[in-house]
């Protein structure tokens, strides 16, 4: 599969298209403001109201020509053959990973090379398809534990603090590890159902016997997760039979308030007649961080909120198990029921619906004075991940 993340010359080929997507984008917030000024005085579009007329208009579309011109000039100059640059780095990574989750679903849409591409991992590369890169990993077990990552994140970040629970599984429980790498700013629906379809890839092509596939998701990966059984039983897809279990990080399966307060900006900003542009800057949020909102896991066009946020039993075979985690003391103090780990409250992650948790009392776990990505490297977190895979 494509490394969409090697180091190369393009990422400055990609900021610059960025750019130039960025001040066309702020300045036709400046104009439709300036129209909504001038509007009384008759100098507004007639037909187009968010724009000016005469000189004005002219300006404001010199400037949007001109930042166009000056995209296309370096694009070309940055097109140019150049030396080999080094292989990415973990920081590099990082950055870009973060971008994609803000704005991924544009970066998709506008095909830019920034957007990353949805490819199995293994060692921080992208899994390869052939007979000789499977052989090598299927001859080291019959149990693979795939580790889907949360918004803003990538592969490489699910070693934090020297622990790594993939590599630990590998090492105490025998699993063979691959990590899902993805753009978390698209909507959870399109990436559920792309992983859907590489998990049917990765079953088909993979040349041994599979005793057991298990997914350690943390965060929105819980989410995406979901959304790829939804997708597979919707398709008939026959990967789902070979997951014996799903482990659920802080997933909010009932949403994330965090992000759910950033509508205010909306509101706020939209009730007032000269402002009312500017609604547009609280709008940019990917889709991703939209569905992330609600807990979202189905198509956000073609279902209700109460479809989308239904939590659908497990397939026969498989058993989903989660661990929430509080910031408090205790599960029930204020903390775990204001904040829960700083970003997902425990009912959210329990999925606590009119009091009742989607999962069974016995699959399902709270870390206490325990941080949201703190999930990844706490060693109790850990020791309960290993103690289900280990049943």
């Amino acid at each position: 599969m494509k490394n969409t993340l090697a180091h190369r010359a393009t990422d400055l080929r990609a900021l610059a298209q960025l750019a130039t997507d960025g001040t066309v984008g702020v300045t036709d917030l400046v104009e439709a403001m300036h129209a909504g000024i001038v509007k009384p005085m008759g100098l507004a579009h007639p037909k187009k109201r968010d724009r000016t007329t005469r000189i004005t208009g002219f300006v404001y579309s010199a400037v949007r020509g001109t930042a166009r011109v000056v995209g296309s000039a370096l694009d070309l100059a940055l097109s140019l053959p150049r030396t080999r640059s080094k292989a990415s780095s973990f920081e590099r990574d990082a950055l870009i990973s973060a971008l994609n989750g803000v704005i991924g679903d544009h970066l998709a849409k506008t095909n830019n090379a920034l957007a990353i591409g949805m490819s199995f991992c293994v060692n921080g590369e992208p899994l390869q398809f052939d007979r000789e890169s499977l052989a090598t990993l299927a001859g080291q077990s019959k149990k693979i534990v795939i580790l889907v990552h949360g918004l803003c994140m990538n592969d490489r970040q699910w070693l934090r603090e020297g622990h790594d629970h993939g590599a630990s599984l590998a090492k105490d429980l025998g699993f063979t590890p691959i990590y899902l790498r993805y753009n978390s700013g698209r909507a959870v629906s399109v990436n559920g159902r792309e992983f859907a379809q590489q998990l049917e890839a990765l079953i088909a092509a993979w040349p041994n016997d599979i005793d057991e596939i298990a997914i350690v998701a943390h965060s929105m990966g819980g989410l995406v997760t979901r959304s790829a059984f939804e997708s597979a039983k919707s398709t008939k897809l026959q990967w789902p039979r070979h997951v014996k279990r799903v482990l659920f990080l802080g997933t909010p399966h009932l949403g994330a308030p965090l992000e759910r307060g950033g509508r205010w900006i909306d509101v706020i900003l939209g009730a007032a007649p000269f402002a009312k542009p500017l609604a547009r800057i609280g709008k940019v949020r990917s889709a991703g961080i939209v569905d992330l909102r609600h807990g979202n896991v189905r198509d956000a066009k073609s279902a209700s909120h109460r479809d989308q946020t239904a939590f659908a039993a497990p397939p026969r075979g498989t058993r989903f198990f989660v661990i929430a985690a509080t910031t408090g003391k205790t599960q029930g103090d204020w903390r775990g029921k204001l904040i829960g780990d700083g970003l997902v409250p425990v009912e959210s992650a329990l999925a606590v619906i009119e009091g009742q948790s989607a999962f069974a009392k016995s699959r399902q776990w709270v870390a206490v004075e325990t941080g949201h990505m703190a999930l990844l490297n706490h060693p109790l977190v850990y020791r309960k991940i290993a103690s289900w895979l280990r049943d």
